[in-house]
């Protein structure tokens, strides 16, 4: 049974998605402040964590950040802060998906669905890809750049780990956000991507304004690079 966090202060709320993810026979641990959060996380492990962004004590925002420091969890935000700005900061600083309310329940669940199997597909591999310096060491979850260790989140990892799949491929934004979001894509932003690809070079490339290895083929899409 999957294991999952949710955060979230509105009680309503709470009780449908908790019928809802219930149902679909997943086991729900709910916190409603962030002290709460602190103290759940600290004696748990979970695959998918769910977070609202305005709590009565602090952001959802800055949980996020604390997770990443020791986690590549999955994580989705879940809120009502629907601005631009609010989305991209979300997945820059490591969400994996950002549902904004009012949202559709199916949605909800298929891109739990979603972001679990990805989590599977990734943490079960027991291969090595290697090219332009970059190692991954699939069956760990592990980059290394030039023998050091590279800190990554879930979707840079996933994102990464496509590119270096398929190299020397140009595959289109739309190829890359099918692969990344297991549902409709008329739902995922394309901003998105574009905060992906470039917290991403910065992790691995050497000059990430003139990046060598992902490079953006005008008009069609990116590549992984695999010559100098």
């Amino acid at each position: 049974m999957k294991r999952l966090f949710l955060l979230e202060d509105d009680l309503s709320l709470i009780n449908g998605l908790s019928f809802a993810m219930k149902k679909q026979g997943y086991e729900i641990v709910i916190a409603r402040t962030t002290l709460e959060a602190d103290a759940l996380w600290a004696d748990g492990k979970y695959d998918l964590v769910i977070l609202d962004v305005s709590l009565p004590d602090g952001s959802g925002f800055d949980f996020c950040k604390k997770i990443r420091q020791t986690s590549k969890v999955p994580i989705m935000f879940l809120t009502a802060a629907d601005e631009e700005t609010d989305i991209i900061m979300g997945l820059d600083i490591g969400g994996d998906d950002y549902i904004t309310k009012p949202f559709k329940l199916a949605v909800f669940l298929s891109r739990i669905n979603a972001l679990l199997r990805r989590s599977e597909n990734f943490s079960t591999a027991n291969t090595e890809l290697s090219s332009g310096g970059i190692n991954i060491r699939l069956l760990k979850g592990e980059v290394y750049k030039r023998g050091e260790l590279v800190e990554l989140t879930a979707s840079e990892y996933k994102l990464l780990c496509l590119f270096m799949e398929n190299p020397d491929r140009i595959l289109s934004s739309e190829q890359i956000l099918s692969r990344l979001w297991d549902c409709d894509e008329s739902y995922i932003d394309n901003n998105s991507l574009t905060v992906y690809i470039r917290r991403l070079r910065t992790k691995i490339e050497d000059n990430p304004g003139e990046p060598k290895r992902i490079v953006t083929v005008r008009g069609m899409g990116y590549k992984w690079n695999t010559t100098d």
